[in-house]
């Protein structure tokens, strides 16, 4: 197997020989073929595809899925080789241009569109998955959009990587930043299962070189490996590949290299109308789901089944939500979904009914107002895709992150219970998403990976959107107000200590590195990677010392 290269196909093959032998014999009458090589560079097979403001896809390649950072680089490569990603990179080195790499453009913030950005290397017709035998493990490109990945291992090989619900997320900068998702208190997160790594990096002299990474104690790039298990995208190289094995399986069967999925799961969401919630029951309902989670975050406790995500609405939405999933395939499943929604609902007048409004990123949801068991990948798809903001060319929008290890202190619930009910805000996007942690992934070290939140029980994302520019100034402001009351009594941001625990690289928010609105004294940096920092710097100076991959939060140089 050759890194990086191409298997050469039967006309390849063909046009080899003629170069070599003088000619390929035909039958008659039929013509001879213009060789490949004698075709303009732009239009040959192997070519590296390039976009340009002329160009009619310009428009569509200069933008994420947040509308509100749209860029105008010279231009847009879209490679589907790992040489072309190396080709790509050299060309940009050599002429000086500031460069940035964008997978499945779902970052959040501006790290890949922004005005001094010259040229984009768009990974997303690389989305092959499939098992590599000469890794002995499954191979999946960077541009693959997580609900191809679940399709294609699941389907043929049985097995999946426990990664996140949203189907149009790329693979790349999801599993760089550490990957939480529907089945992480069972499996762990994506990366706990990442066997190895390939990225194209650039040597403090220019040269461009590809470098295949490996968790194997003793390979001499394991740093690299280890630098992309929660180091964030966008930092140390254009990864071109990731390979998946879980560690400790054994043997060459594919079916065994990988965790099944639950055969079913059973899925359920409720919510409670804003009309019948007030503070007392609200916090009664905030306060019972973080305690669950603090009692249950041990890896081995039997509730690692049940994973959940509870959407704290503002109030002209109309309500708020639970969404439930449990893996219908443990003893007494239902029980646990039962005892879960009645350990949330303790001592909760308001009653509960189907929720029929938004529920943050996702739609309503009817249906699922009576637990419904699906097999696995229909209730991942349905899940994945019930999702309008995902489809929505008009959206803006904005977000903050933070991780808890205990539950809400009494005056962090009554700021989410004043920003929630603040009646100078008309938005009914605005919500505040806790989600289920802990369980299989506080099972690992907070060294082992760079994904350093092993303590944390649970998470919470803020997030708002809007399509009309006159109203992101109020959107912006509600958003940044709400959190820093929240977080006031440690300078406005969730420091790692007793109850928080810093934030998620995954949701990046540009915020955390400016003082008027981080007061903390604590670096954002330390925010998403707590201890680990140190070390990434290290493998940001031995992989990419010229600082070639960089954006407003990338990992700095050692000294920096």
């Amino acid at each position: 197997m050759t890194y990086g290269g191409d298997k050469m196909s039967r006309r390849g093959v063909l046009a080899a020989s003629a170069a070599i032998g003088g000619g390929v014999l035909l039958p008659a009458g039929q013509a001879v073929a213009r060789p490949e090589t004698a075709l303009p560079e732009a239009a040959r097979p192997d070519a590296l595809v390039t976009v340009t403001p002329g160009d009619a896809r310009y428009p569509d390649l200069v933008r994420g899925w947040n509308q509100r950072y749209v860029g105008r680089p010279e231009a847009v490569h879209v490679p589907r080789t790992t040489a072309q990603v190396a080709t790509a990179v050299r060309q940009a080195v050599r002429t000086g241009k500031r460069l940035t790499v964008r997978s499945g453009g779902h970052c959040w913030e501006d790290f890949v569109f922004t005005p001094d950005v010259q040229v984009v290397v768009d990974l997303s017709a690389m989305r092959d998955v499939d098992f590599d035998p000469a890794m002995n493990a499954f191979v999946v490109q960077p541009g693959a959009q997580l609900l191809d990945v679940y399709e294609r291992l699941y389907r043929t090989w049985g097995v999946i990587v426990p990664a996140g619900m949203c189907f149009q997320v790329g693979a790349g900068g999801h599993v760089s930043g550490g990957g939480w998702g529907l089945l992480c208190r069972q499996l762990g997160l994506v990366v706990d299962h990442l066997y190895a790594v390939e990225v194209v990096v650039v040597d403090a002299d220019g040269t461009v070189r590809t470098v295949v990474a490996t968790r194997d104690d003793d390979d001499p790039h394991r740093d690299l490996w280890w630098a992309h298990t929660g180091g964030g995208g966008g930092n140390f190289g254009v990864v071109t590949r990731y390979w998946f094995r879980s560690p400790g399986a054994t043997g060459t069967d594919p079916t065994g290299l990988l965790p099944a999925p639950p055969p079913e799961v059973l899925v359920s969401a409720v919510s409670w109308q804003w009309s019948d919630l007030d503070q007392r029951s609200f916090t009664r309902l905030v306060r019972n789901y973080a305690d669950w989670h603090v009692r249950h975050a041990a890896p081995d406790d039997p509730t690692t089944a049940v994973c959940s995500l509870l959407s704290l609405n503002h109030v002209s939405n109309g309500a708020v939500g639970l969404i439930t999933h449990v893996d219908a395939s443990v003893p007494g499943a239902a029980r646990l979904h039962d005892e879960f929604l009645a350990a949330v609902t303790d001592g909760v007048t308001a009653s509960y009914g189907p929720v029929t409004t938004r529920m943050g990123e996702l739609t309503a949801l009817p249906d699922l107002a009576t637990p419904r068991r699906l097999p696995w990948l229909q209730a991942a798809r349905y899940l994945g895709t019930a999702n309008p903001t995902t489809n929505d060319p008009t959206q803006k929008s904005d977000f903050k992150s933070a991780y808890m290890k205990a539950g809400f202190p009494e005056r962090q619930l009554a700021a989410l219970y004043r920003h929630l009910t603040r009646t100078d805000l008309g938005n009914p996007t605005g919500s505040v998403m806790l989600s289920s942690f802990a369980g299989q992934v506080s099972a690992v070290p907070q060294d082992a990976t760079a994904s350093a939140h092993r303590d944390a029980a649970y998470k919470l994302a803020w997030m708002i959107w809007w399509d009309d520019p006159a109203e992101e100034a109020d959107c912006v402001r509600w958003l940044r107000e709400f959190y820093a009351d929240m977080y006031a009594d440690t300078g406005g941001v969730p420091v790692p200590g007793a109850v928080t625990d810093g934030c998620y690289v995954n949701y990046p928010d540009a915020d955390l590195g400016l003082p008027e609105h981080n007061r903390s004294g604590t670096p954002w940096h330390a925010l998403y990677y707590k201890g680990n920092y140190r070390r990434l710097q290290r493998v940001k100076q031995a992989y990419d010392p010229g600082n070639v991959f960089r954006h407003r939060q990338s990992v700095r140089l050692p000294g920096a």
